[in-house]
Parts: C-alpha cells; structure tokens; sequence
C-alpha cells in the first residue's frame, strides 16, 4: 500500500495504547513514558480491561469507549488478543497501528494473515508486529520502548530490529545527532521497508536514509523505492546474513557463483544506495550525512603531526579507490613560509610532533584555499609538547571562523584526534566537524560519501544505445524454448543452444549431435575438412558438467580417434552416472586461440530478485577462482562496463606484453544481450558460458548450459525481473488524422541527447504552459531525470518522425504509490500542433494506464490553456478550478468508467516484423 496513510501514523494528532501492566517490564507502560517525556501534545487513552490504571493513568475497556477515535493505535496485548483488536479499530476508523508484539505466526491461517487481511479491509496501516514502534522527534513522537529519546534531526532510520534501532538512538544521543523518523518494521506485515523509503524520500525535513535489513519481501517494490530514493537523497544501508550459505544446489557454475548476498549487493548498487558492513560504519555515515557533508570528489589532504599516522592514513585511502590530493604549487611556497624546516613538502602534510594549534591552524588555511582537494583530514596525536585538546579548539575555531566570514570553506574537513577524551569530542560537535577515533575511521568515512557521490553520478548518467546494432530474433528464441519445455526437458540441448545463442547474436562454437560413435566420426569429416581437430564430449541432459564425468576429449584429428573417443566418453559417462540417460556425442571443432582469456558468463536465479547476470573469469577452476560479479537485468553499456571492471579478469581484457587487448565494447555488449535474454524470455532459468573466449578478434562461447523452466511467478509485463526492463511490447505506429503515421515508443535513457534538442524546438511560451513557469534552460540532471525512467512506476512514449527520426513530442505519466493514480504531461514541437499528434499520443497513454490496471489519470493545467482543457475534455476528463490555486484546472479521468471507444488496443500499430 506504500505510502497511503503513513502521514497519519507518522504525525498523529491522537494515540490509544491497548495492552500495557503496572509490571516494570511492561511494553504498554514503557510506550506511555516515551509519549510522555516526548511531550505529546494530542489526545491520549490507555485501553486496558484487566487494570484501571496504568503508569498512573486511568484506563478504558476497549476502543469504542474512548471519547476518540485514534489516529494511531500501540498495541503491546498478547499475540492470541491482537486480532480482535485490529478488527476493532479498523471498524471504528483507526488509520494505523503499531503493533509490538510477537508470536502472530506465519502463513495461511496464522494470526498474522487474519491481522492483514482485516486491516487492508478497512484501509488500516500496520507497523510490525515485533517490532521497537515508532518515533518522530519533531511531531514530539515516541510511541516505542526505546531506552532513549531521540532529538529532532536530518536522518531517518528504518530498521528491521529493534535493538539496532536502540542502539542508533543511543549512540547519537552521545554525538548529538537527530533523527527525522525512526521505524522499526519488526515482521513486515505491511509496511515494509520500500513504503517506508517512499514516505521518507519525499519527507522535506529527511536529508539522508539509514536502513537496517535482514530480507526484501518484494524485489519488484523495493528496487523500485529505493531508485527513486536514491535519486532524491542518499541511502545508506547495511545487511546482515553476509555469510549465509549460497546457492546450495545451483545447475551451474553460474549459479554457484551467484550467492544471496552477492545478489543483494548487486540490487543495492542497482538501486544508486550505499552499502556498509557493520553498525559502526553505518554510525560513520550517519555522523557525515546527518550534517549534510557531501565532497566535490575523491581528493583528500592529510594534516598531521605525526607522519606514521599520515602514511596509514594515504594508504588506507588508496586501497579504498581514493587519491591522495597533490598540493599546488603555490600551497607549498606558502606552507614553505609558514612551517619550519622539515616539514613533509608534500601531502600528507607532516607538521612535525611539536605542532601546536597555531601551526595547524596557518597549514589548515593553506590546505582549504588549496582547490586541488575535496577534502581535508586533520589528525592529531597528543604530545607532551602541545596538548590536543587546546589543537582541537584552535581547528574548530578556524573552521567556524572561515564559514562566518563566507570565504566558504573549500573543503569538507574531518577530525581524527587519536586517544582523545569526550571533552576533545564535544569541541568538534559544538563545530559540527565530523570527528573518528583513528585515521582509518575518518578515511573510510570519507570514502563512503565518495562511493555515495560515485552512485549519484551513475543514477544521472547517459548511457550508449545499442538499439542500432543488437536487435534479436525474440520469436525464434522463444520458439527453442516453448518447444523443449512441451516436451518435458528441462534443459536445452547443445543444437538447441546454438539456435537460442543465434538468436541473440551471441557467437557460439558450431556444435553437431551424434547419437553413436560412429555418427560422430561421419559428423566430424565436415570441420576435419577444415583442418580443425575435433572435441567429443558427453551429451546427456542428466549431467550438468562433461568434465565432471571424464566426458569431454580434445585435439582428435582422424576418423578412428573420434569413434574412440566417442565410445570412451559414453562408457565413463554410463560408469560414473549409471542413473544418467545419455543422448550421444557433440562434435565441435577444437579452436585454439593462442591468448583468449577464458570467461564465464551466465543468468542465475535468485529467490528474491529473480535473474542475475554474472560475469567472471572462467574456465574449469571458475569456483575457486571465485573471480566474480554480479548485477541485475535489464543491462545498458554503461552498467555492463562497470560490471565488468568489477573483476580482476577484466585488467587482463586491456592487453599486457605482446597481448593484444580485447576490444572494448564486445564483452560488456555480450552482457547486454544475455540480460536481454533474461527479459524477454523468462523461461530461461539458468544460463551458462563457461568458458567464453575473448581475445581481440572477438568472443566465442565454447560451452553453454540453459536451464528452462515455466517461472513460478511473474511481475508485471510478465518479467521475472525484479527491475522492470524497456517495454519493447509499446514500439510502433500512431495514426494521424490527416492518415500520417508518426514512430512511438518508450523513452529510453539515452534519449537525453534528443530530448535536448527536442526543448529548443518548443517556444518559450509552450515550454511555460507546460512547466507553469518559464525555462531558461535544461540542465543534464533536469533531463535525466525525465529520461531515466523506472518503467514500475512511470512511462513516457515519445514519438519520431518516421523519416527523419527527429522527436516531434512526448506523453509521460507516473503513478501514485499506491499505482492507482497518475499524474500525467504532455509537450509537441510548437509547430505541428493542429495535426492530431497530441490526441493520438493522449489516446494511447489512456490505453497504456488501462492495460496497468490504473484507476485514474489526473493532471493540471493552466487555466490560459485552454486547447489542453478542450481536448481533456473530449477525451472524457472532468474538469474543475483548482481550490488553492485559482489559475490551475484539476483535469481528471476515471479510466473504468471512461466510455471513450476510440481509447482501444488498435490505438499502436505495431511493426508486421517486428523482432522483440
């Protein structure tokens, strides 16, 4: 249900406590307290049948007898009692509850189901259960069991514990850090982590999001909150389960490299958050995003008074990706004048043990009016000589001192005071500079507001297209694969594999079948003809590895040796898997690439987010290499190029000594089109390639596996992908009135340098009709973010003159949380306005909402438009003057009670040969 309601329990104006006991360990008493000293300023009741009082507050037997109904209702009642109190206060219009407790069940039939089924009934949403319960500070909220108070900040957390949940509220009670909202979702049995990324990503007072996970219930769901998130704020997150056991029975080499936590590291990357390892790291980033500190890049300078301190420190950063920034000339000659002798003359910066606070102080300004660092690192271990804590107010007033006078202080500026004490601590907190017990502390900090701006950047990027040069055969590849799983196979054969691969433009060894040794010596002359020696190998689609058998032979170059060869696989094959069904031999030619790299490649299958593209080095110790990564479908160039140099194979794609290197663009490409496979082929359950060659004449798969299957389930555009992929199914044609036709299709990312042309085409008085304001220009974020669509949530169809391939305009929506409603815009190059075209693309995004399941379709329109509000209304919108706002209509359309027949499914014309 996402974010419907969440409002209400979030900032509720009145609150019931049902449960709760004059015991001291008593959850209901403890939530009372925390309301309490949280100063809650609604109305409040204790429900309670079993006592008249509680915590000194008397008590009412049920719901019904309080003089309110309750925006929010705590529930700490036994587990058995839970069921019937939800249905009560869904009947009397109770708008959430957070319910405490454990011990519902799971499953069909448990408590649980029956509390959920009641609750989305009435339209109720519910925190937990088990869970720690909620809190804002600025709505004056505590309605939890918290030992602490949290104080008002920036920073929302969201955790699936509650004793992590404690522990963050205790420890920024220490560095004096707030929170905006805190959520323990304990069980999740409704809202869940993706409602909660909704809610707080559009929360004006949330800077940053910290989240505690232990499992995603809804990969479709959460990936698509936690893009849409990412690209408002950062995320920080951190999973626990890291080690759990992968994939125990993977089918392939693919999917045991494929483990879980891979997988959830691959979606976190997807999804643009920032992914940490333990409690500690995410306090770190608490500590810098709570305080909004972003650096312009990954450049830090080092100031010191110890070098030891300052080399631990460069080597930390380089390990971790980061640049030791390079001090400029002219910061040298004038550290030159204000150090003594001996100082480092380059960075880190070492101003020697005996530095007292002024010498930091003149190196600190010297380094901040350096524009050649991002950020600066003063360290600081206390001497005898001049005490740190003196060196620690001397920085924090230079520090203020720089931000009051608005020579704005160049850079971020971190402390590392080792072995200070909490006096040391507090001066850096009244400065608001963030502050590490060592070196290392403050460098991964540093480094983990890098990856987060890395991330940033990545979400905002224009990839290539590959639409020019990749177009598969979709209907033949699906033809291979409906037909074997009629028949009951559960794998592909290797002549099977061969025409999906071809399908997709995935070079593949040529491979015959032979039933018998002596078909394999006949099939062969052909590639003997050739000169190439041959490989036999096993063929049964019981076995899922040749090798593993003793089932492959290489280098065979005559007929008699391949009908030995032949016999000699089957007979290993029949000893070592007597329970196996052997099919034959495959024939290949033997290809010898003197300096291929040997790759694996492959789709697997993950429990939670459905297909995963694997990349890695191959070959027949692929799992104890473990050389690997992992990413989610659908793939664009710039994704596959990153998820290649994720590797360590990939430093061997570049080319060393007389090597020459792999072409750039073929093995990211590859990956491109094996995620497409992945989406427009569900049925493919596994893949492998193992090993693909690469070397600079191309890629070719020596060994493939496909595991097929009809998928369990299926998201919408019926995709297993947890990402939801280019709707291809949406290109084609759109009729004009005067019996044009124009191209439309779903905008892509890479469309970004056509929608910029697109805007200068629009005059300014159109461009302020449609952004209700005037647009002087269009920065690449602006359009990014109009181009990088998350297909879950919206779409956009542009439509291109068929001859020039020029965009002539554009229909976009994007739906609610609750994916009932959605906003809708559109825009046309000014001078073909009067066509049709407008209509046209209005009719086929009112049939695109309908196929979605939508409900309605809304917008707003400038009063002064009034062509726009004549066409809403012959397409059947209600039009009204806006309540607030005088000078905006609300245009609204009920798509099931809209009777507009030309609204149908011939609105597209699609491509007679289509190939996707």
């Amino acid at each position: 249900m996402s974010t419907f309601g969440l409002e209400r329990v979030f900032s509720p104006r009145s609150i019931a406590i049902v449960g709760g006991s004059p015991r001291p360990s008593s959850l209901g008493a403890a939530v009372l307290r925390n309301l309490k000293a949280s100063g809650f300023a609604g109305r409040l009741g204790i429900v309670n049948r079993y006592y008249a009082d509680v915590d000194g507050q008397s008590t009412v037997p049920d719901l019904k007898s309080l003089p309110f109904v309750p925006d929010l209702v705590v529930i700490s009642a036994p587990a058995a009692a839970i069921p019937e109190i939800v249905a009560e206060a869904g009947h009397a219009g109770v708008a959430g509850a957070a319910i405490l407790s454990a011990g519902l069940g799971h499953g069909t039939g448990s408590r649980a189901e029956i509390v959920e089924q009641t609750a989305r009934r009435h339209g109720m949403r519910l925190v937990g259960p088990n869970c720690l319960g909620v809190m804002v500070p600025r709505a004056k909220l505590n309605a939890s069991f918290a030992s602490h108070q949290p104080s008002d900040g920036h920073v929302a957390l969201i955790s699936q514990s509650g004793a992590v949940a404690s522990a963050m509220i205790e420890w920024a009670a220490e560095r004096r850090l707030g929170f905006s909202g805190i959520a323990s979702i304990g069980d999740q049995l409704d809202v869940d982590v993706a409602d909660l990324l909704d809610y707080f990503a559009l929360d004006d007072h949330t800077s940053a999001i910290l989240i505690y996970l232990e499992a995603v219930k809804d990969a479709r769901k959460f990936m698509s909150a936690a893009r849409a998130a990412a690209r408002m704020k950062p995320v920080v997150v951190v999973k626990s389960g890291r080690m759990a056991e992968g994939a125990k029975a993977a089918a392939t080499h693919t999917g045991a490299l494929a483990g879980s936590d891979a997988v959830y590291d691959a979606a976190f990357r997807r999804a643009g958050m920032l992914r940490v390892y333990d409690l500690r790291q995410l306090f770190d980033c608490a500590e810098l995003l709570g305080r909004g500190f972003v650096p312009r890049g990954n450049r830090l300078a080092i100031l010191t008074n110890g070098g030891g301190l300052g080399i631990l420190a460069t080597d930390r950063l380089a390990e971790l990706g980061g640049i030791p920034a390079t001090l400029t000339p002219q910061t040298i000659a004038r550290l030159d004048e204000l150090l003594p002798q001996g100082w480092s003359s380059a960075n880190p910066v070492d101003i020697a043990g005996d530095a007292d606070a002024a010498r930091y102080v003149v190196a600190l300004n010297a380094l901040l009016d350096d524009a050649n660092n991002d950020a600066v690192l003063v360290a600081n271990v206390e001497t005898a000589v001049a005490p740190a804590e003196g060196i620690a107010e001397a920085v924090a007033q230079c520090v203020r001192d720089r931000r009051t006078k608005r020579s704005a202080v160049a850079a971020l500026v971190l402390a590392a005071w080792v072995g200070a004490d909490e006096r040391t601590g507090a001066i850096f907190e009244a400065a608001r500079i963030p502050h590490f017990p060592t070196e290392d502390d403050a460098v991964r900090a540093f480094m983990y507001l890098v990856r987060y701006r890395e991330a940033s950047t990545a979400l905002a990027a224009t990839p290539p297209g590959v639409a020019s040069v990749f177009t598969p055969e979709t209907a033949a590849a699906r033809h291979v694969v409906v037909k074997a799983l009629s028949e009951g196979r559960a794998w592909l054969d290797p002549a099977e594999i061969v025409a999906l691969f071809e399908a997709y433009r995935i070079p593949i060894v040529t491979t015959v079948v032979a039933d018998s040794a002596e078909g394999a010596a006949e099939k062969a002359l052909p590639f003997l003809a050739e000169g190439h020696a041959i490989v036999v190998r096993v063929f049964s689609r019981d076995i899922r590895h040749a090798s593993e058998v003793g089932g492959v032979i290489l280098d065979l170059r005559t007929k008699d040796s391949i009908v030995e060869a032949a016999r000699t696989v089957l007979e290993r094959a029949r000893s070592a898997r007597p329970d196996a069904t052997l099919q034959g031999v495959t024939i290949q030619p033997m290809i010898v690439r003197r300096a291929a790299r040997e790759l694996i490649l492959g789709i697997a299958d993950d429990p939670t987010f459905g297909p995963v593209i694997v990349f890695g080095r191959g070959g027949p110790a692929v799992e104890v290499i473990n050389d690997k990564a992992v990413a989610l479908p659908p793939l664009d160039m710039n994704l596959a190029h990153e998820l290649v140099g994720r590797t360590r194979v990939s430093r061997l794609l570049g080319g060393y000594g007389d090597v020459p290197a792999v072409p750039a663009e073929l093995v990211p490409l590859t990956l491109v089109k094996l995620a497409q496979m992945a989406a427009d082929i569900p049925e493919v359950a596994e893949l492998d390639i193992n090993p693909m060659l690469a070397d600079e004449t191309g890629v070719l798969a020596l060994d493939a596996r496909v595991a097929i299957r009809k998928p369990a389930r299926l998201f919408a555009g019926q995709t297993r992908l947890a990402v939801r992929p280019y709707p291809s199914q949406w290109e084609g044609e759109l009729a004009l009135r005067d019996g044009s036709r124009v191209t439309v299709r779903p905008m892509r990312p890479e469309d970004e340098p056509m929608v910029a042309e697109f805007f200068k085409r629009v005059t300014a008085e159109d461009l302020r009709l449609r952004f209700f304001h005037a647009m002087k220009e269009f920065s690449h974020a602006f359009i990014a973010r109009l181009t990088q669509l998350d297909y879950a949530r919206a779409m956009a169809f542009v439509a291109l003159d068929p001859g020039t391939g020029e965009m002539m305009g554009a229909v976009r929506l994007h739906s609610d949380s609750l994916y009932q409603n959605a906003e809708y815009a559109i825009l046309l190059q000014s001078d073909l306005k009067g066509k049709g075209l407008g209509w046209a693309l209005m009719q086929l995004l009112i049939h695109y909402a309908r196929s979605e399941g939508l409900k309605r379709l809304s917008g707003q329109v400038l009063t002064e438009n009034t062509t726009m509000i004549g066409m809403c209304r012959d397409l059947g919108f209600t039009v009204t003057m806006d309540p607030e706002d005088h000078s905006i209509v609300d245009v609204v359309l009920d798509l099931d009670r809209s009777t507009i027949d030309a609204v149908g499914a011939d609105i597209l014309i699609r491509p007679a040969a289509a190939g996707r």
